[in-house]
């Protein structure tokens, strides 16, 4: 049973931890931050209200969201818990919350852009990486919830 719950300032280890060993899993990402450096900015996104968190019936938490009104920051799930659910769980809430959200994900990270488009998202732009920290391209992806009225027949 997964359970949401909003992050607390003593759960900025654990998502620092997370995006570290993300980076560390993809032979395609630079290495730009220390593991400390990690935990601090996830640190800064709780203290801004932005994340929920995912946790199991005993408090370890799974995976986490951070979502800054219909902009979704960081979407984080432990090895592990990948292909449980909890993704789909933060995501259905951050939907549940806002009838648009967007967001970036890399051009190279296949995985993640097979999650988006079936939950609904579609890509509108593209760029080749100038924008962005890493360098790397990258997709925006945008999803709209549907009023009945506009649901497809």
């Amino acid at each position: 049973m997964i359970r949401l719950r909003p992050a607390r300032s003593t759960d900025a280890g654990k998502l620092g931890q997370m995006i570290t060993e993300a980076v560390a899993a993809n032979a395609w990402k630079p290495l730009l931050h220390t593991g400390a450096e990690d935990i601090a900015h996830a640190g800064r996104m709780i203290d801004r209200g932005w994340v929920t968190v995912a946790c199991d019936p005993v408090d370890r938490v799974l995976g986490f969201i951070a979502r800054e009104g219909e902009v979704v920051h960081s979407l984080y799930v432990t090895r592990p818990a990948q292909g449980r659910g909890v993704g789909k769980a933060l995501l259905d809430d951050a939907k549940a919350a806002s009838p648009h959200l967007s967001l970036w994900t890399f051009e190279a990270n296949t995985a993640a852009q097979r999650f988006y488009e079936r939950e609904g998202f579609a890509v509108t732009e593209r760029t080749d990486g100038q924008g962005n920290e890493e360098g790397l391209p990258d997709l925006r992806y945008v999803w709209h919830a549907h009023s009945p009225e506009e649901a497809p027949a």
